[in-house]
């Protein structure tokens, strides 16, 4: 199996520290408001990764954290003027609600920075007392000089490092680019009790701690979207690995790419960010995670008018492929072909799984003799498996009403009915106009051996 490692540059053959133990930790969500479609290719790119690791190993610990302090928490618990916990409980099962409809998994474990308060205290302590760390004006600061190594996952030089990080100018700093551990908490804001008065910690010190409390000291999969790369992973590794008396924090670091809108970069002042709850009223989730995982992780993937079509129409492909088969038991033991796994091994290239996938549909569509047929169609539920998709039955998927039809399936299934009943009396002007009727409302009827079937278009 090969990973593309941000720490180096390279591909390279993945091996796990123990074979049967494998350990990933990917960075999740800050749970203030509902997220956009980016915050949600992190999830499905790292499922699909964690299903193939399941494959190959006999256990694999996958954590995914909750982010539940936060000033942007703060700022929405104080606006509604509930606790914070209002605020984080609303959202965190909204964020799971939508993981369940793009068809991610439970994670092995998800912990929030509020249940690992004294982990994070313990890790700021011996940081202090292995002088990487300070105390200043009631803050604690990480002190970037004293890790020679600091950059080398971002490959900054110190000016880039300062111009990146958006360092804040404070007098209790002794270098600029220190970043804070611990900062201090007005009566007003949330806070705990600690060494260094009450207060709460800062952002990257909370997933090294969670990291460790969960996974260990060396773990060895840290994932998370590309925009984490600097300051916060960097920042993780200096922590954890001074922490930890010089070991290696994370073995292989991988990234995914950013989701454009229409070729531009979501964002407030465009008005084009979107909501993975706001897409899910119109579109299936598991159409949602198929575009996820056209393009390969690491590259940038747009959003467009064009991208739920093209999916849609993929992955009637597929189930149509399935629903010929609808007879057919899948072969017991067959599962994905070797060129498909090969593909997904290969650095998660899911375009190359999905071309792999399709001609299996093309074979199935093809297959004449039983025993083929059923080995297929043990494939494609297997292949379907690793991604994600192909989990329901073809008609629950072709029965979805879209949004924008006024169609129930009820409808369509009495209109075909009528349609039928006319072909059997001859009226082939009545079949025609319920057909083209049908048609103009966005129902496609297809005529086979099996009788008439309909999918919305």
């Amino acid at each position: 199996m090969q990973l593309h490692n941000t720490l180096t540059g390279h591909k390279e053959a993945f091996v796990p520290l123990d074979p049967k133990r494998v350990t990933m930790y990917v960075c999740g969500p800050t749970v203030y408001s509902f997220a956009h479609i980016g915050n949600y290719r992190p999830p499905v790119v790292f499922d699909t990764l964690a299903r193939v690791l399941r494959r190959r190993y006999p256990s694999v610990i996958y954590a995914r954290n909750i982010t539940d302090i936060d000033d942007k928490i703060n700022a929405a618990a104080g606006k509604e003027g509930v606790a914070i916990g209002v605020i984080t409980e609303r959202y965190t099962a909204a964020y799971h609600e939508d993981l369940k409809a793009l068809g991610v998994q439970p994670t092995d474990a998800e912990p929030k920075v509020t249940e690992h308060i004294p982990q994070i205290v313990s890790m700021i302590a011996r940081l202090i007392a292995s002088g990487h760390a300070y105390v200043g004006e009631g803050h604690v600061l990480f002190h970037t000089l004293s890790y020679p190594d600091y950059g080398q996952l971002s490959k900054r030089d110190e000016q880039s490092l300062m111009a990146g990080a958006r360092v804040e100018v404070a007098p209790y700093k002794k270098h600029a680019g220190d970043f804070v551990l611990w900062k201090p908490s007005s009566e007003d804001q949330p806070g705990w009790d600690s060494p260094w008065g009450r207060g709460r910690p800062g952002w990257h010190i909370e997933c090294s701690a969670m990291a460790e409390a969960v996974l260990g000291d060396t773990i060895d999969i840290h994932g998370g979207g590309h925009d984490l790369v600097f300051p916060h992973h960097e920042n993780e590794i200096a922590q954890s690995s001074c922490a930890h008396g010089g070991a290696v924090y994370a073995r292989y670091w991988l990234h995914n790419g950013f989701v454009n809108v229409n070729h531009e970069k979501m964002s407030k002042s465009l008005g084009n960010v979107l909501l993975v709850r706001e897409l899910l009223k119109t579109l299936p989730g598991e159409l949602i995670r198929l575009v996820l995982l056209t393009g390969h992780y690491r590259q940038p993937l747009d959003w467009n008018d064009d991208v739920a079509t093209d999916a849609r129409r993929k992955l009637d492909r597929l189930y149509g492929a399935l629903r010929d088969l609808g007879d057919v038991e899948p072969a017991i033991g067959v599962t994905a072909p070797e060129a498909f796994v090969a593909a997904l091994e290969d650095d998660l290239n899911t375009p190359m799984a999905l071309a792999e996938l399709f001609e299996l549909a093309r074979s199935a569509n093809k297959a004449e003799d039983a025993a083929e047929k059923s080995r297929l169609k043990a494939q494609l539920l297997d292949a379907g498996a690793l991604l994600g998709i192909l989990q329901q039955e073809p008609a629950a998927w072709f029965s979805q009403q879209p949004a924008t039809s006024a169609l129930t399936p009820e409808i369509i299934e009495q209109r075909i009915a009528d349609r039928g009943a006319a072909r059997k009396a001859k009226n082939f002007a009545e079949s025609d106009r319920i057909r083209d009727e049908l048609a103009a409302q966005g129902v496609i009827i297809e005529d086979s051996a099996q009788g008439a079937r309909w999918r919305y278009a």
